[in-house]
């Protein structure tokens, strides 16, 4: 079926360079290990953070109502049909759509955890955590791996664990400006069993040893995921592995920044400067170390809608983008 949008190479062109644009400010650790991945992944994947980095936006300038969500639906439906609204990251994005066969379920999963949270939603268990994570990060995951041509379920099922882990990394970094704004995204049966006040944290959030054990063990969870997705890093094309690496160290050093900290991400917020983001990046491009494998462990419960929701087929080809 012909496109009914242009996509001429110049549009295209442009079109990446206005979502590379768009996430240099907003994304930099997406944009610096972005640097490692080879140009057929790299202009696809600029594509679908652009999207996710505008509907994260859109839903921010409405306060996040429910109508920004409907909006997103509105333009995410128009992206599936080929006919994507006037601007560079929709039209970027339903390009990467239709040429890597991105199924809707994926994105629409990513709009769905937009959603719990324009509700406000809180979670009771760890579980109910990793399903929020799988939607808000495991799709862009498997959406990740996707572009990559890694469509069997053992990758797939690594990839989205990369996410759900990368997901708690940003929990246990932000709870305490979560916590100044009404949100907060640690299981609550972990902070009632260290005997936090709930209600009272959320009234004068404040870093206490009872609040620090619950982010250690959240962190702790993040690591266990990031161990087994490292055998699905392993077995992505030689090409993307650095890419991929790198955004997992980017990741893992903001939980180790939290730990050094005492687990305090309360009064304190962790980053990693542009002198650390460097070595991290120079050592992703280091052999692998081989480990025992977790490549065929089944997917996590929380990540097993969207691993189904990828057939296993060869997918074509990565060779050119726009």
């Amino acid at each position: 079926m012909p496109r009914r949008f242009p996509n001429d190479s110049a549009l295209a062109h442009a079109d990446t360079i206005a979502c590379r644009t768009l996430l240099a400010e907003g994304s930099r650790s997406f944009s610096a290990a972005a640097l490692l991945l080879p140009r057929r992944v790299r202009d696809p994947a600029t594509a679908l953070y652009a999207f996710c980095r505008l509907a994260d936006d859109t839903i921010d300038e409405a306060h996040g109502g429910l109508g920004a969500i409907a909006e997103l639906r509105g333009r995410l439906t128009r992206v599936y049909a080929d006919r994507p609204i006037d601007h560079p990251a929709d039209r970027a994005f339903a390009r990467a759509v239709a040429k890597f066969d991105i199924p809707r379920v994926l994105p629409d999963a990513l709009l769905e955890g937009f959603e719990w949270d324009a509700q406000g939603r809180r979670f009771e268990s760890l579980s109910a955590v990793c399903a929020y994570a799988a939607r808000v990060a495991g799709s862009v995951g498997a959406m990740m791996a996707i572009l990559m041509g890694a469509r069997d379920r053992d990758r797939l099922a690594r990839a989205c664990e990369l996410g759900v882990a990368m997901q708690l990394t940003n929990i246990a970094r932000d709870v305490g400006e979560d916590a100044r704004s009404g949100r907060l995204y640690l299981p609550l049966e972990w902070l009632r069993d260290a005997g936090v006040d709930i209600d009272a944290f959320i009234r004068n959030p404040r870093h206490t040893p009872a609040v620090g054990a619950v982010v250690r063990r959240l962190l702790d969870t993040a690591d266990r995921m990031y161990r087994q997705a490292d055998a699905g890093i392993a077995r992505l094309p030689v090409s993307c592995r650095p890419g991929i690496r790198a955004a997992r160290a980017l990741y893992a050093a903001i939980g180790a920044e939290v730990r050094r900290a005492g687990y305090d991400s309360v009064s304190r917020r962790a980053s990693t400067g542009w002198g650390r983001k460097v070595l991290l990046l120079a050592g992703a491009l280091q052999p692998l170390h081989r480990r025992a494998s977790t490549l065929d462990l089944p997917p996590l419960e929380e990540t097993r809608f969207l691993v189904d929701a990828v057939e296993v087929t060869v997918s074509q080809p990565a060779e050119q983008y726009g």
